[in-house]
């Protein structure tokens, strides 16, 4: 007994204290200044020429609730919080209900969040799950509370909630799915957009109409049992042939989003931005996206990969002089998938790793004319490991051949050659040098391309010999400003010099090799298929792996980093290693078809240029059968009375 009643006590004592906290915690959120909510969370992002190309809130026009369909509103309120207009913000018996059925479940699929909450959620910037954030939300929604009307709370819900495909607030996606206003929706068409919130990559009509329909239709049963509407009611409704438009009012791109996304990402990580558009009331983010390149990317992702196919996509193009991301793609289609494999994803990156260890060896004495065999190798180690790389289709040489050959052909015996002269750490050192975070592991296999890379650092990191060895930092934003005007950020341009210009130029000129006919012989250079398509000079190098594609190529106006493969890590095939080069090239080529000017680089003073037989690195006499002119640091250049550097090493 006075166990029981020392229990009651103590549940008195916490419900009084409930009591109170609660009074107070309303009474002071009461006499806080009122939150201007029609200008939170207004986001509007501006390309490189300062036009428009996305609205966060999608609040061009703020529509009144007594503007917007009652089946609309009904059908949100039955769906997403039934109890709206009793409760003060907080529907404590349904958290309580909530929590019990999560717990007997061992799931989290039960959500207790109120539309306040939800709404309080809508006014921040980043969605990050920490304890500050969550006890930020909770001030939010009493504040909410304590200021705003049912129908003001409604109201600007309704106007910031994402309805997908970029869609905030129900009257964009109102003209947008239906080409009509919020005002004028069918129950029918009310249903339907109502169930896309709860997940937009799963709920949007126009990417999974089967899981649409049925979530239209548990919307319309709960109306139908909350007596809002009759069982003929929804009958019609579940009958009601449906026309989507999916039109945009701004840039109709569907790549775009994934540019949006990503700039998303990068303001989050900006200290100067507070953390939530309470602080500012809106921004403006000015970006450096370039439409033009950016519809060349993804109409030459529409052209090339084959539209039966489940292979998917990113891509980056990049100012190398400052690290402008003038587009970016991180799939093929955002309303199928918003995953951003451009800012998300690291895989194996395959032969291009090689131009890194190719700098490197250039730094330590190696010289476009440096000679390995090329043939079957196996590398023994001291605890009497075995490492037998292969190159493709096996084809080998069998004789002496230089760096330069070894690139037209991602010759893996030469790289690996190279790698183990050089020592392990070398690689690992030269990633990092020039910006690749990466953790790489100083293994026989990494010039192969094993390790997994982000494709944003590896346009970086070529960005290093593109703009003639300095290390740049990758950006999507350039200023960011509050709705008045006020700078709150500027992105400060610094370039560090990592890498010699001498050898860079180099470098460069031998990374033509991969589309070189001069190259043909044992074998093909890699990219030889893409000579007679290119008007300008380029450094290419591929690279493939079991599980992916690659090609990142450059000159001095930009350089273009694209990945083809399977989220599933699925095997591609041959015939889809084209796709990753012939989408590089055409939008480089779009990119840079009105330009004018040398894109190429000038030869460096302490350069010299002499013909060379291409295949053996040779200088060429007049016997010569093919001749081409290679360039060498000066007092580096090779000569017929030279021995040639062939060591076969084996440790």
């Amino acid at each position: 007994m006075k166990a029981l009643k020392k229990s009651l006590k103590i549940c008195g004592f916490i419900i009084a204290f409930f009591i109170i906290g609660n009074i107070l915690a309303y009474a002071y959120a009461k006499i806080t200044p009122k939150l201007q909510i029609k200008s939170a969370n207004s986001l509007a992002l501006y390309d490189n020429k300062n036009q428009l190309f996305f609205q966060g809130t999608g609040s061009k026009e703020w529509i009144a609730l007594d503007n917007i369909s009652k089946d609309l509103i009904n059908a949100t309120i039955v769906s997403e919080d039934k109890n709206f207009y009793k409760h003060r913000g907080f529907d404590f018996l349904r958290i309580i209900k909530a929590s019990y059925t999560n717990i007997i479940t061992h799931s989290k699929k039960e959500g207790a969040s109120t539309i306040s909450q939800q709404y309080a959620k809508n006014l921040f910037l980043d969605f990050d799950k920490t304890l500050k954030r969550k006890w930020d939300e909770l001030w939010l929604t009493l504040e909410l509370e304590v200021h705003y009307t049912k129908d003001e709370i409604l109201e600007g819900y309704l106007n910031t909630i994402n309805y997908g495909h970029g869609m905030y607030g129900i009257e964009n996606a109102a003209k947008f799915y239906f080409d009509k206003s919020a005002a004028d929706l069918t129950l029918a068409e009310a249903a339907m957009l109502t169930g896309i919130p709860k997940s937009p990559s799963n709920y949007s009509p126009l990417v999974n109409e089967k899981l649409a329909k049925q979530r239209q239709e548990n919307i319309l049963q709960l109306m139908v049992k909350n007596k809002y509407i009759t069982e003929d009611d929804m009958t019609k409704a579940l009958n009601e042939e449906l026309h989507y438009i999916g039109k945009k009012d701004l840039i109709d791109l569907d790549t775009v989003m994934y540019y949006q996304d990503a700039v998303i990402r990068e303001l989050n990580t900006i200290d100067a931005i507070p953390s939530s558009f309470l602080d500012t009331g809106g921004l403006k983010i000015y970006t450096n996206l370039d439409i033009e390149a950016q519809t060349a990317l993804e109409n030459n992702i529409k052209n090339i990969m084959p539209n039966d196919s489940s292979l998917e996509v990113a891509a980056v193009m990049m100012n190398p002089n400052d690290g402008k991301i003038l587009a970016l793609t991180g799939g093929r289609n955002y309303s199928s998938s918003q995953y951003n494999r451009a800012v998300q994803a690291k895989r194996q990156v395959g032969s291009t790793m090689k131009p890194f260890l190719y700098y490197a060896a250039l730094e330590n004495g190696f010289t476009s004319s440096t000679t390995f065999t090329s043939e079957e190798t196996t590398f023994t180690f001291s605890n009497n490991e075995t490492y037998s790389p292969q190159n493709y289709n096996a084809t080998y040489g069998n004789k002496p051949i230089c760096m330069a050959t070894a690139i037209a052909y991602s010759e893996n015996i030469y790289a690996v050659k190279t790698h183990m002269f050089l020592g392990e750490d070398t690689l690992v050192n030269m990633a990092k040098r020039v910006g690749i975070t990466a953790d790489l592991k100083p293994v026989p296999s990494l010039p192969l391309g094993t390790g997994e890379i982000s494709i944003i650092e590896m346009a970086a990191g070529y960005s290093a010999f593109a703009n003639e060895g300095y290390k740049i930092k990758p950006h999507l934003i350039t200023k960011v400003e509050d709705i008045y005007g006020n700078v709150l950020y500027e992105h400060e341009n610094i370039k560090e010099n990592i890498l010699n210009k001498n050898l860079t130029f180099i470098l460069n000129n031998m990374l033509t090799a991969t589309y070189d006919s001069n190259y043909i012989d044992y074998n093909y250079p890699t990219a030889i298929n893409l000579a007679a398509r290119m008007t300008h000079k380029y450094a290419l190098k591929t690279g493939t792996t079991d599980t992916d594609n690659w090609a990142i190529g450059f000159n001095n106006a930009a350089v273009t980093a694209v990945w083809v493969g399977y989220d599933n890590n699925q095997e591609i095939v041959p015939s889809e290693y084209k796709y990753a080069s012939n989408i590089w090239l055409d939008t480089m080529e779009a990119y840079e078809q009105n330009m004018t000017g040398d894109l190429w680089y000038e030869q460096p003073e302490n350069v010299s240029s002499i013909l060379v037989e291409p295949i053996s690195g040779k200088p060429a006499t007049v016997d010569s059968q093919k001749k081409k002119v290679m360039y060498f640091v000066k007092g580096t250049e090779p000569s017929n009375d030279d021995p040639v550097f062939d060591e076969v090493i084996n440790h």
